[in-house]
């Protein structure tokens, strides 16, 4: 099963044709969850054609699965936040606690979608580094279909 992040489901909103191709091969397996869907209608919400991007993002949103937070996902965070942390920041644990978690190169809202993904033993579809990164802490199943230019 694949958890896409917001660059992939973007990719798809806007018409990306490889992204769109790869994702006709998997579109059973395919889902996103809440904070992806957050990041999607801020976009909308912020974008110069809000109406039109709102309408695009809500025909997405309806057609494919959606993941959200429970307790054990909660407590995966909590847990891989204090393991990136410990691997990645000071030393000194009175310092750990002022650590803010997007000094260390990762995202708060990416490190939720990677709690989800681990809780539910997805995929990631993304090609945000911060999932590189968090990788290097504890094993994630990784993927983009973004072509490279």
């Amino acid at each position: 099963m694949y958890l896409l992040d917001t660059n992939h489901c973007s990719s798809i909103i806007q018409g990306d044709a490889a992204v769109i191709r790869r994702a006709a091969d998997v579109v059973a397996q395919m889902a996103t969850c809440v904070i992806v869907q957050g990041e999607l209608l801020f976009m909308a919400y912020n974008s110069e054609k809000m109406d039109t991007n709102l309408a695009r993002v809500q025909i997405f949103l309806e057609d494919i699965r959606i993941y959200f937070i429970d307790q054990e996902t909660a407590d995966i965070y909590g847990q891989f936040k204090a393991e990136i942390i410990e691997h990645f920041g000071p030393k000194e644990k009175s310092k750990r606690r002022r650590t803010r978690i997007e000094n260390l190169g990762i995202g708060e809202n990416d490190l939720w979608i990677a709690a989800i993904a681990l809780r539910n033993r997805l995929t990631i579809v993304s090609a945000d580094s911060d999932f590189q990164r968090m990788a290097e802490v504890r094993e994630l199943a990784l993927e983009s279909w973004l072509s490279v230019s």
